[in-house]
């Protein structure tokens, strides 16, 4: 049997010559999304984790009691979920958990403060990101495949 490109469910590309380029770079620009996803998550939790129940009002304020506990796990999730996120252990667990923050912070701008889509585009976005690597993992370029063990 021969190949054929034109087969259904083939992708052809408009410049056949990228293909090589694009497989390539799939795995590390992935890796550099999660790495710089991660990180970006360490720096918005570095407060948070400094006083981890500073926010315990505004968690009350949107509903999670008791708020010195969500206040902790809200600065957990960001920074050492965040820390996870980059080096790609525990992925799926740590991504799923932002993610979920990050649905809460689209709920908190886009009702709480009547911001609708403009307030929120920014947590949709991110929790977008979040989303994909609680589904897909951290790749082989993380510490989880490197231990052979995947959530």
């Amino acid at each position: 049997m021969t190949h054929n490109p034109n087969l259904p469910g083939r992708r052809r590309l408009f410049v056949p010559a990228l293909g090589g380029l694009y497989a390539a770079a799939h795995d590390g620009v992935e890796t550099l999304m999660r790495v710089v996803a991660g990180l970006a998550l360490v720096t918005h939790g570095y407060g948070k984790i400094m006083n981890p129940f500073g926010a315990a009002g505004m968690v009350e304020s949107l509903g999670f009691y008791p708020g010195s506990f969500w206040s902790l796990l809200l600065a957990l999730t960001e920074f050492v979920g965040g820390l996870f996120i980059a080096i790609g252990f525990l992925t799926r667990p740590s991504a799923f958990a932002a993610f979920f923050v990050l649905m809460v912070t689209v709920y908190f701008h886009w009702i709480v403060k009547a911001e609708g889509y403009g307030g929120s585009e920014l947590s949709i976005i991110w929790a977008s990101i979040m989303l994909f690597f609680a589904i897909r993992g951290g790749n082989r370029h993380s510490v989880d495949a490197k231990i052979g063990r995947e959530f």
